[in-house]
């Protein structure tokens, strides 16, 4: 909800936190409606031109399990997506044929799975009790899912990334889970004929230290550890100074080198310049921010205002931006230090900070990402 708050304020229903509950609260036609409006207008062509202008040359887009048309010949399992909305897919493929058509590399990225891989409404269902790794036929599902679209798609994409952000954190079964999984869906993947394709797999929140030996060769090839950086969802982090913040990300550059340098390809896959959590619902619909204390009524930390920390970036100081600057630098750097990095993202509705289309228009993003005013940022 947080990259388009209008999407969701517009269902006129509160109680609409996620793509679950907007299927199941307004039924499939009054949800299909809004979501094809959404899907027309949000990322269009013009906006593969923008990023191929800016000197980017990869975009990850996020599929939904829901959307991906599996049939009861391409699984064993159930095929229904109730309550959940499809239709996603024919935009889907006119993504993947304007990313061919201005040259840019695509990494398509399972963002939800069936029962919710992390609880996260990034998943598409925001619940606290996700159940995707306790059921193995959620877990096959995926997998089922994957082989399709490698067996569809896979000429038109450079990386599939078998899962975002699942919830090792949860548990044992939950990291073991993962793991089989990592291993299963690459399996998955090369046997449906994907063998130029790259596969990406996450550090599922236990650090990339945690996946030493895992998935290297010659058990496997070609793939990726995709690394998520953000130094905003707990109060020590937003404890720290600007100048901390830069400092913390020189730390975990030396990490991600390590890792890499004695098992995979290692990228900095989500991140942003974002030193608040402030951006409107970033914590989920109508959940408010740790920095200025309406996260929670009880144990809050007060952090400070979040006025001219988000939205329009017309009321950024330059002291703001030049921070902006160097985080976005720094953040870089790690990339380029290690196999890449992508931004999180492109664009966002009311939340410059965190939006690359904005950053580029305020110009603390610039326009050759080559560019450096502050090089040695780590030295």
């Amino acid at each position: 909800p947080w990259i388009t708050p209008s999407v969701f304020e517009d269902t006129g229903n509160d109680a609409v936190i996620d793509e679950y509950t907007m299927g199941q609260l307004l039924g499939q036609e009054t949800a299909l409606k809004i979501l094809q409006q959404h899907w027309d207008t949000w990322i269009t062509e013009d906006d593969f031109v923008a990023i191929k202008t800016a000197g980017l040359n990869h975009v990850r887009i996020p599929l939904g399990y829901w959307s991906v048309p599996l049939t009861s010949s391409d699984t064993n399992g159930s095929t229904s997506v109730a309550p959940y909305t499809p239709g996603a897919w024919p935009y889907l493929l006119k993504g993947l044929s304007w990313a061919n058509k201005h040259s840019i590399n695509v990494i398509l990225d399972i963002h939800g799975a069936p029962g919710s891989q992390n609880g996260y409404d990034n998943s598409g269902q925001r619940i606290s009790d996700p159940v995707w790794a306790l059921n193995p036929a959620n877990v096959s599902r995926t997998i089922d899912t994957l082989r399709f679209i490698v067996e569809n798609l896979g000429g038109s994409v450079s990386v599939i990334e078998l899962l975002n952000e699942p919830a090792g954190f949860r548990g044992d079964n939950w990291a073991q889970t993962i793991r089989q999984f990592w291993s299963d869906g690459y399996d998955a993947v090369r046997q449906a004929g994907g063998a130029g394709i790259k596969v990406m797999i996450g550090d599922a929140f236990l650090g990339v230290e945690s996946w030493s030996d895992f998935l290297t060769y010659p058990r496997a090839q070609g793939v990726i550890m995709d690394n998520h950086e953000y130094q905003i969802f707990s109060d020590p982090e937003l404890d720290r100074s600007m100048d901390e913040h830069i400092e913390f990300a020189c730390t975990y550059a030396k990490s991600l080198f390590t890792y890499q340098s004695s098992n995979i390809w290692t990228i900095i896959g989500e991140w942003s310049t974002a030193m608040t959590d402030c951006a409107q619902w970033l914590n989920g619909r109508g959940v408010g921010a740790r920095w200025d204390g309406t996260l929670s009524s009880t144990n809050s930390q007060y952090h400070g205002s979040c006025t001219n920390y988000t939205g329009s970036y017309q009321g950024f100081s330059d002291s703001y931006k030049s921070f902006l600057r160097k985080y976005w630098e720094v953040q870089v750097g790690i990339g380029e230090n290690i196999t890449g990095w992508v931004y999180w993202t492109w664009k966002a509705e009311n939340a410059d900070e965190w939006s690359y289309q904005m950053g580029l228009q305020g110009g603390w993003i610039p326009e050759d990402p080559g560019d450096r005013q502050y090089p040695g940022l780590c030295t």
